[in-house]
């Protein structure tokens, strides 16, 4: 059986030819798409002034209770091997448990309870509740039915 021999000349061609069209291709990418601007500033999501808020209310209603949730396991495991108390790990567990779920509540709280105004809302924030539960609810409608209410 012969072995097939390919010929230089075509092989350099193409690959001349591949270069030009790959380095093309580089060349006008940026001018075949272009770029859309949104000028409606309603619809470009969160204001950075709100979610500065939402993340200081996030970082209290959730972060205390989390780290009060690891620390129980610290002090448990402080308190069992000092003979202070014996403690039972489902106890260790379950109020564990509770601060975690307590952070989980504290999250969704921190979201909706802060103000979408200029100005900071109140400290506790429960007056935007149910504003903000009405915002969310309009942001997962389809647009359509969006597009009908504004109207």
């Amino acid at each position: 059986m012969k072995k097939k021999q390919t010929n230089k000349k075509n092989t350099s061609k193409s690959k001349s030819k591949k270069k030009i069209l790959e380095q093309d291709v580089f060349d006008n990418l940026d001018k075949k798409t272009p770029i859309i601007v949104n000028k409606n500033n309603s619809s470009n999501g969160i204001p950075k002034y709100v979610a500065d808020r939402m993340a200081r209310r996030i970082f209290f209603t959730t972060g205390i209770p989390t780290i009060l949730g690891m620390s129980v396991f610290v002090i448990s495991y402080i308190i069992v091997t000092r003979n202070i108390a014996e403690i039972a790990p489902s106890a260790t567990i379950a109020i564990s448990a509770l601060f975690f779920l307590l952070g989980l509540a504290g999250l969704s709280y921190g979201i909706l309870s802060a103000s979408w105004d200029k100005e900071p809302g109140s400290l506790l924030g429960i007056e935007n509740i149910p504003l903000n539960i009405k915002r969310a609810k309009a942001a997962f409608k389809p647009a359509s039915q969006n597009f009908e209410e504004n109207n």
